[in-house]
């Protein structure tokens, strides 16, 4: 079972008012209805989706549905359910914000159906029931959508969902408008407003695991990279002693610039911070890492004067 249907099926248990479910009702069929020959249309492959619609339409309206199943043709197992409504139709769809008192498709319902914020988190549901999905948090990026086949409704969806301050975004695609989230905390904001707690729960695990395994490696790949450092920085003073070993030139390096170079060969791994504790505490003589990289610039000058000759 995908993760986006683990989500539809927990919203699905969720008990509203009379006013959610009309609210929730009214997402769903203006944004997957169809009307044909004074028939209602819906259309899921959930079998959840279909009893959940069933029985909203019966509780709110006492109506006669029809249930019919046919076949998929998105190449996909499941059968699509269909639910057909035909009494008190027009009632139904003007009570529930999809056509105007003149009977005209209606860009957006009614106040009353969103007029307080459990009212938009049950039309939000309605929405996401019937477009919406999102991808599995252990997949390589985050990302939920909702494809909406009008512009009015896309754009009142994307505003409802902005009232939450989610940060919704909407792209123009060949059959509608996909208006979607790529922020790992706004999903997770959404899926709570949708009010999937196991779903944020999953979400979140997932997601602090994520974050903590990039973290190491971004850590991990810092300290490489530091040891690389240390390694090139060593290797490069080790050629420059033994340039001037060629030479025979140590003689020309002052006391406190041998006695560094005597202790790179004598530890040709360690970092400068490292080497500077080990002389410090051999010699009784504290020296710091920057006092340590002074004298190791004599070294370079001397070896560079030999490589121009």
């Amino acid at each position: 079972m995908s993760y986006t249907t683990k989500i539809k099926n927990e919203i699905l248990n969720i008990e509203g008012s009379k006013r959610e479910l009309i609210a929730e009702l009214s997402g769903f069929v203006r944004n997957n209805g169809e009307i044909e020959e004074n028939t209602l249309r819906l259309t899921t492959e959930n079998k959840e989706i279909k009893d959940r619609l069933f029985e909203i339409l019966n509780k709110l309206y006492e109506t006669k549905v029809e249930i019919e199943t046919k076949e998929n043709l998105n190449f996909s197992k499941n059968k699509l359910y269909v639910i057909k409504v035909i009494e008190n139709l027009a009632v139904i769809l003007e009570d529930l914000g999809y056509l105007d008192k003149n009977k005209n498709y209606s860009s957006a319902p009614p106040s009353y159906i969103i007029g307080g914020n459990e009212e938009i988190r049950s039309y939000l549901r309605g929405v996401f029931l019937c477009q919406g999905s999102i991808n599995d948090p252990k997949t390589s990026r985050y990302h939920m959508e909702l494809l909406i086949s009008r512009p009015e409704e896309a754009v009142f969806v994307q505003k409802l969902l902005n009232i939450f301050d989610l940060n919704a975004k909407i792209l123009t695609r060949d059959k509608g408008y996909m208006i979607y989230m790529k922020e790992a905390e706004k999903i997770s904001d959404y899926l709570k407003i949708l009010g999937a707690s196991n779903a944020v729960m999953y979400f979140e695990n997932i997601r602090i695991y994520r974050d903590k395994k990039n973290q190491t490696n971004r850590l991990n790949n810092c300290e490489q990279a530091n040891i690389n450092k240390v390694v090139d920085a060593a290797s490069s003073q080790l050629k420059q002693i033994e340039k001037i070993k060629e030479h025979m030139a140590l003689e020309l390096l002052d006391d406190k610039t041998r006695e560094a170079v005597d202790y790179r060969l004598k530890y040709p791994e360690a970092s400068l911070k490292e080497l500077s504790e080990i002389i410090s505490l051999e010699t009784g003589k504290k020296i710091t890492k920057s006092g340590l990289n002074h004298r190791f610039r004599k070294v370079k000058e001397l070896s560079d004067k030999f490589e121009k000759e």
